[in-house]
């Protein structure tokens, strides 16, 4: 299956998903790298509404509040996609997710909230979407979020 930048967006509007603006860098480092036919997307967080979706899994948040999140990153890691390759023709296929879940000692549904990226990419790329993943949980993330997420996409 060939990834086509129209596929993406159309799949895009039939799940009533939009594209949010690719997010600047907030400290000393670049949102995306291509090098050796990967494109190596720096970690994402979860915006709704204009804020970062904060918490902790396990503690004050629940699962699907997590889930909701890691979709939320997802988002953004697909528009630092269409924004580093010029839309989503070169789009190979989603190779690997990491994914950070800041949640209590306690939680351990972190593969059940990396899901809310990883079911997202496979809907927006079918097959090259299903990648290999990294699901942990950590004690903090940047700036209170609840997920952080970042990616290797293969190119063209």
């Amino acid at each position: 299956m060939t990834i086509t930048d129209a596929g993406v967006r159309a799949k895009l509007a039939e799940h009533g998903l939009t594209l949010p603006e690719a997010a600047a860098p907030v400290a000393a480092y670049v949102p995306a790298v291509e090098a050796g036919g990967l494109l190596h997307i720096s970690g994402q967080l979860p915006f709704k509404d204009g804020a970062v979706m904060t918490g902790r899994l396990g503690e004050d948040r629940d699962l699907a509040y997590g889930q909701e999140a890691a979709e939320r990153c997802g988002l953004m890691l697909v528009a630092q996609i269409a924004k580093a390759l010029g839309g989503f023709d070169r789009v190979e296929r989603i190779v690997k997710l990491g994914v950070f879940v800041n949640s209590d000692p306690a939680f351990t549904d972190q593969p059940q909230v990396a899901n809310g990226a990883s079911e997202l990419m496979e809907k927006l790329f079918g097959e090259p979407g299903r990648h290999a993943r990294a699901a942990v949980g950590v004690a903090v993330l940047p700036r209170g979020a609840a997920v952080e997420i970042d990616a290797i996409v293969a190119v063209r």
